[in-house]
């Protein structure tokens, strides 16, 4: 079988350990809801979902319904929570008779919730989204007494526990996760002292599980941590996390060039000397960013090489002058090991002004990815 020049590889064992580390700084009575959504972050939704299932994950989070059915479709048997919602009646019926639980944002979707599951003769468990202060889904956090006294009319609703957001957690000292916490500190105080029982309390992503002991509550949702990646390229991580993903490609051709020619579209390039240069077959329809351009590195015979020129469609140019014996066919490494050496997501990230959670989404979701374990 003919295998493509450009591989991502998946270490199913980094993630177990990154799972390993989260349960360490939260404790064993904090509860651990992986995030998969996104395809897993790009590393693949299923394969992803079973390892954690099986290192012990208590609950999984999706964005939408479709993931969480295909989660149920793979033999997923964990909780999973549909981060995203659900809106229609058809979407409630699925997620009831999959026994998903959707996070809901307003009103109106808690209704049709009900009205669904009574219809069917079920009772729905589900979280309510309160908006502490990121300004995107939830309940405005001084309504959501309103909304739980509202909720009160439908006695086939099994509010489960209260979800909010860190807009800010990246920043350690940040006063407004301070203060979003504090929001949602008295959200779950409303909610009690009208009877709620409230038992499944979620506002920790990665930033927060790192930087923010207050945000623990009962459960928390680490995402970008279980694959290796930091929430900020330049955040200081507490623990010791290992690359998830790797992306390889091959040298196409070798090229010795005089002082002053041009590589790539635009002449963006120019070689000052003799140089030589090293075409490697991956570009930006393979998810290399192309604000990469004469701005990265690959790793070529374990020794870094400058990006050179514009990152092409397919093809990317890298200065091998200086690396001994590179020839047609070496593998070059973009993101994760070779030899000693490593090219994290958080270095791509932090090079092309962006973050690893895009730098995986893009490599992740167009290569061929074969796991190892």
């Amino acid at each position: 079988m003919l295998r493509s020049l450009n591989r991502v590889k998946i270490d199913l064992s980094a993630l177990a350990d990154n799972l390993r580390q989260v349960r360490n700084l939260v404790g064993r009575d904090t509860m651990i809801m992986g995030v998969v959504k996104a395809d897993g972050y790009g590393h693949g939704l299923v394969e992803v979902a079973r390892c954690l299932e099986k290192s012990g994950v208590d609950y999984l989070g999706t964005a939408f319904l479709h993931e969480a059915l295909g989660l149920r479709r793979a033999g997923i048997l964990v909780p999973v929570v549909i981060l995203c919602g659900i809106r229609t009646r058809e979407e409630v019926s699925a997620a009831l008779a999959n026994s998903l639980i959707p996070v809901l944002y307003d009103l109106e979707a808690v209704e049709r919730v009900s009205q669904e599951a009574a219809s069917l003769g079920k009772e729905a468990t589900v979280h309510l989204k309160v908006d502490t202060g990121m300004g995107r889904l939830g309940i405005p956090h001084d309504e959501i007494g309103s909304v739980l006294r509202q909720t009160t009319r439908w006695t086939n609703l099994r509010i489960q526990g209260l979800v909010s957001h860190l807009s800010s957690g990246d920043e350690p000292e940040g006063r407004f996760s301070t203060d979003q916490t504090v929001r949602f500190e008295r959200a779950i105080s409303t909610g009690r002292k009208m009877g709620f029982d409230l038992p499944l309390n979620s506002m920790a992503n990665s930033a927060g599980i790192m930087g923010h002991d207050g945000t623990h509550f009962n459960l928390v949702r680490p995402g970008i941590m279980l694959y290796g990646g930091l929430p900020s390229p330049d955040y200081e991580s507490p623990v010791s996390l290992n690359p998830v993903m790797g992306f390889s490609g091959r040298v196409l051709q070798v090229r010795d060039l005089p002082p002053g020619t041009p590589v790539s579209y635009g002449g963006t390039y120019r070689t000052t000397g003799r140089r030589r240069i090293a075409v490697a077959s991956a570009g930006y329809s393979d998810g290399l960013l192309r604000t990469l351009s004469n701005r990265g590195e690959v790793l070529v015979r374990g020794k870094k090489a400058p990006i050179v020129g514009r990152v092409c469609m397919n093809l990317t140019m890298c200065d091998i002058t200086g690396i001994e014996r590179v020839e047609t066919g070496d593998e070059v490494v973009f993101l994760g090991y070779q030899g000693e050496d490593c090219i994290t997501g958080d270095d791509l990230a932090r090079v092309a002004g962006t973050i690893s959670y895009e730098v995986f989404c893009s490599i992740g979701t167009k290569n061929p990815r074969e796991y190892l374990s």
